[in-house]
């Protein structure tokens, strides 16, 4: 080909940055996209085990302390037992899911030495974040959800909800906050046994002890003020408040402590990621 029969060369825009030749332009987070899609398949690929199971572990429960307790538990004036209770379900579902999604993944990834493949693409830090934090998200919701409609047959009054949008504000904010919690346990652990540390001994007693299955009104004072102290009572009682209209404490608190737990969550998590702690060595 003679050098007049030669495409021309793109020309390139003053100032902007300049290309490889004969590389293409790096699409706009491309890789934030395909880290995405990877992680929801990740758990997709296994949704009995990843979604089915807990919805069955969220009906269970239902049924045990929804039948002991039924008849000698009222929580809030006018509302069941059962009802109370369902809510309180979803919530320690989701929890329970996004934070063991973003944590197996890593962990798992570190161990097998498949991690490397994912910091060597063209990732920011921030990408990373994101995409292990949404996909915890869709792990979370989905569970919750599952158990949500599982769980309407045995209380459809929960149908008419009172205050949707706090639902949904609650419902993102805590499969957030455990979704970066997550991915916080998976890069200081190095190995299942420390993972499991953080899942048995902190996440699940949060959970059990943050008012799912009762309303800290009442407790003793003293369990009273250590209810206060647990961040995960805010996300079930602001969630619960959806549905009722009421609940233990003011909604607009529950919001600022949650919000206030994502902003540290999140600085400790990027931090991390930005000097590469204990995933680059």
């Amino acid at each position: 080909m003679s050098l007049a029969q030669q495409p021309a060369a793109p020309v390139q825009e003053p100032g902007a940055p300049a290309q490889p030749l004969g590389l293409p332009a790096r699409r706009p987070a491309v890789g934030f996209r395909t880290l995405l899609h990877k992680e929801v398949l990740r758990f997709w690929k296994v949704s009995f085990q990843t979604v089915a199971a807990p919805v069955l572990t969220g009906v269970l429960y239902l049924l045990v302390f929804g039948h002991v307790l039924e008849a000698h538990v009222e929580a809030f004036p006018g509302v069941s037992y059962v009802a109370f209770l369902i809510p309180g379900l979803v919530m320690m579902s989701v929890l329970q899911n996004s934070f063991a999604n973003s944590s197996s993944s890593l962990i798992q990834s570190k161990i097998t030495g498949n991690l490397v493949f994912v910091l060597l693409a063209p990732l920011s830090h921030l990408e990373f974040f994101a995409a292990y934090v949404l996909a915890s998200m869709v792990r979370g919701l989905v569970v919750g959800c599952g158990v949500l409609l599982v769980t309407l047959w045995f209380a459809p009054q929960l149908l008419a909800v009172k205050a949707p949008l706090w639902i949904l504000v609650f419902a993102l904010a805590s499969s957030a906050l455990l979704g970066i919690l997550g991915l916080i346990a998976g890069i200081l652990s190095d190995k299942f046994d420390q993972l499991a540390a953080f899942q048995n001994f902190i996440i699940m007693p949060a959970t059990f002890l943050s008012g799912v299955f009762y309303s800290v009104h009442g407790l003793p004072p003293f369990w009273q003020a250590v209810s206060h102290l647990n961040p995960f009572f805010y996300l079930v009682d602001g969630f619960r408040y959806g549905f009722f209209a009421q609940a233990d404490v003011s909604p607009w608190l529950s919001l600022a402590v949650v919000l206030l737990a994502l902003a540290l969550a999140a600085s400790l998590a990027l931090a991390m990621l930005t000097r590469g702690h204990k995933i680059r060595q």
